[in-house]
């Protein structure tokens, strides 16, 4: 089928695309290429997917004259929204970015969908919309109604923008909330390749919350698997969705969410620790308080996917640490 992914030179994007494609399915992938971190690094992302069932078009979804104009030319069958302003701490510094890009962008492409007949839109949602929640593991069946950063509020918006379309036009719509995310052709802003560069020129990392945190760290393909498994599996309504006892993550409208996360909680000091025997050098830490917008602990329920997809993310961290610094010694010598 002939599939549009947003923000295909991302991190997520190009290894969704990179599956999609083996596959054997036609996919348009579209990218503002900005500069939040390296283009270079976006660029050859890009360079590795080589087939010619791909077209690349550097297009912002913030312009909806020319996104219009790409489903009027190309009208894909289904869409996966990864296109997004990420990171909770610079949702601090630059709240405008994620406004525009989060929101705004993220209208235009539910007008899109719904003017062009989309079978199915999947978006990236964030395990950051757990907020203020300590019940643990988060659940879609949680409330989420208490974010701490604005990222967190953008992506809650996204969940409530998308039911709105499921629920007036019956478009179909999947949303994924996705748990700390690492491996090759990471994110630089992220703590795996902060710490790896640091370690590596003999430089102290900073360990927030002094080391106390925990995370659900899910490898990069494990993502991307999941995503494809999901984009397959068009929503559906509840049949048996009660309003007097609203469940927030299912509803009458085709409209669902799922966590992928890899249900394995980790403790930020024993990431570090596997991380120094990976590199074979110890890191000098910088211990400092947990940082505005940050939580404590992450940690997914995944039962929802394993029963409607059969798939469940399993790389153990110890692999996926060590395929990132094998990628990262490679990629940057």
């Amino acid at each position: 089928m002939k599939i549009l992914v947003t923000g295909a030179a991302g991190f997520i994007g190009a290894a969704v695309t990179k599956i999609l494609l083996e596959r054997g399915d036609e996919v348009i992938g579209i990218d503002n290429l900005n500069d939040y971190y390296d283009v270079k690094l976006k660029t050859d992302r890009l360079a590795q997917l080589t087939s010619d069932n791909f077209k690349f078009i550097k297009l912002d979804i913030t312009d909806k004259q020319s996104f219009d104009a790409l489903f009027v030319k190309e009208y894909p069958e289904k869409v996966i929204h990864l296109a997004a302003q990420a990171g909770v701490r610079y949702s601090i510094q630059n709240p405008q970015a994620y406004i525009n890009s989060n929101l705004v962008g993220f209208l235009n492409v539910l007008e899109a969908c719904r003017h062009h007949q989309v079978a199915h839109l999947v978006y990236a949602s964030s395990s950051s919309v757990y907020g203020a929640n300590t019940l643990l593991p988060f659940s879609i069946h949680h409330n989420v109604d208490h974010p701490v950063s604005l990222y967190a509020a953008t992506k809650k918006a996204n969940e409530l923008m998308a039911h709105t379309y499921s629920h007036l036009y019956r478009l179909p719509t999947t949303g994924l909330r996705f748990f700390t995310v690492y491996g090759p052709w990471g994110r630089p802003d992220m703590s795996l390749f902060l710490f790896t560069k640091k370690i590596l020129a003999g430089e102290a990392i900073d360990v927030f919350n002094n080391g106390q945190h925990s995370r659900d760290f899910t490898y990069i393909d494990d993502i991307a698997k999941g995503v494809v498994r999901v984009v397959d599996r068009v929503a559906c309504p509840q049949t048996d969705w009660n309003g007097n006892n609203p469940d927030p993550g299912t509803s009458l409208a085709p409209y669902r969410l799922y966590n992928i996360g890899n249900h394995s909680p980790v403790e930020l000091m024993r990431f570090i620790e596997i991380l120094e025997e990976c590199l074979g050098k110890k890191a000098q830490k910088n211990f400092l308080p947990m940082q505005a917008g940050d939580v404590p602990a992450t940690y997914a329920d995944v039962d929802d996917l394993i029963r409607d997809t059969g798939f469940a993310p399993d790389t153990p961290i110890e692999v996926g640490i060590t395929r990132f610094v094998d990628w990262y010694r490679s990629y940057y010598g």
